[in-house]
């Protein structure tokens, strides 16, 4: 098995990788999808955030309302890491279950996720793979596809790890500033390095 950490700033175009991976036979892991389970109701996770954070963060199911918890912590570093200390050990440990499912095949599992330089989490990986944008791609994609803001969205972009930082821990770096078709042509490149790597992991 071979496991690849793939990340990116807001709008980079991550997640448009990990599909056209998964089209290609990998295993692909979301981050958010983990974040999602390890705060899910009945929950650890979530009896932890409410403790933290007061009932407040719920919605009137009894499940995580995201939106007041980000307005809450988006602005605040130190309620943010109390957040990161709650949720992270337990995407990890729900990324462990998946993982260990593979292990003795050869299969390439990808872990989609936006901090994975930031929580040290790359030095577990085989290897790392960071997909980067123009910054002014960037803003344009999350005012399209998430009717944020330009001010909103650079002001996030801004928040986020330097580029330069996160691509110097990567292995591979996919520069996202061209067409569709460029993109899928990196990551067909980058798919038989993977499957490469993976063959040889075996043996």
């Amino acid at each position: 098995m071979l496991l690849v950490g793939l990340t990116g700033g807001l709008a980079s175009g991550k997640s448009t990788v990990a599909r056209m991976l998964a089209r290609r036979g990998a295993i692909i892991v979301d981050a958010d999808e983990l974040s999602r389970q390890a705060v899910a109701p009945g929950t650890p996770g979530l009896g932890q955030i409410v403790e933290a954070f007061g009932r407040e963060v719920l919605d009137p199911s009894g499940g995580l309302d995201r939106s007041a918890l980000a307005g809450m912590v988006f602005a605040d570093e130190t309620k943010r890491r109390i957040l990161e200390s709650i949720v992270h050990p337990e995407v990890f440990r729900l990324l462990g279950e998946v993982v260990d499912r593979y292990r003795d095949t050869g299969a390439v599992v990808v872990f989609d996720a936006p901090l994975i330089v930031e929580t040290g989490f790359d030095q577990g990986c085989d290897v790392v793979v960071v997909v980067s944008s123009p910054p002014e791609a960037q803003v344009a994609r999350v005012a399209r596809t998430r009717g944020m803001s330009e001010e909103d969205a650079r002001s996030r972009i801004a928040s986020q790890t330097p580029p330069a930082h996160r691509e110097s821990r990567a292995d591979v770096v996919i520069p996202n500033d061209g067409t569709i078709e460029d993109l899928e042509g990196q990551v067909a490149t980058l798919w038989e390095d993977l499957r490469a790597r993976a063959a040889g992991s075996r043996t």
